[in-house]
């Protein structure tokens, strides 16, 4: 049975919003992380990177990968927040309004970033996270079964 200790759902729901793909090595408990390839399609990996990702062609079974959260679940988590936290109508109504348009999550980040929620998003937007690693750890285990 894998599990993580909070700090390391703390490290892995970091790298994740930095937008990397983490993997932790089991035997070493180990993390390991490197921009997701779908963002930096230009990125050089390191002769590290290309190690760890040699290692784990080899042993798929000694790590366990996390991933970012898809866009639509990305999507809801911004919904949420303004249905549980927003208090003032005008926000609200902004925040709904550019989580209907193309490029939301900047749209969202921008009016965020500029009220006086911006460290209630993170804080919540990182809680997610946690949730969300927690939830591929059990995936994980699930799946070992």
């Amino acid at each position: 049975m894998f599990s993580l200790t909070e700090k390391e759902v703390e490290s892995i729901s970091t790298q994740l919003l930095k937008g990397n793909v983490c993997f932790y090595q089991i035997d070493k408990k180990k993390i390991h992380h490197m921009p997701d390839d779908e963002d930096y399609f230009n990125y050089d990996l390191t002769e590290e990177e290309e190690d760890i990702l040699d290692e784990i062609e080899d042993n798929p079974d000694n790590f366990a990968e996390f991933t970012k959260m898809e866009p639509a679940q990305e999507h809801q988590m911004m919904q949420d927040f303004v249905d549980r936290k927003i208090k003032e109508k005008n926000l609200a109504e902004d925040l709904v309004n550019a989580l209907s348009k193309p490029k939301a999550s900047t749209g969202f980040k921008f009016l965020i970033d500029d009220s006086k929620y911006k460290n209630e998003w993170l804080e919540y937007r990182l809680s997610k996270y946690h949730d969300w690693v927690k939830e591929q750890v059990d995936s994980f285990n699930y799946s070992e079964d």
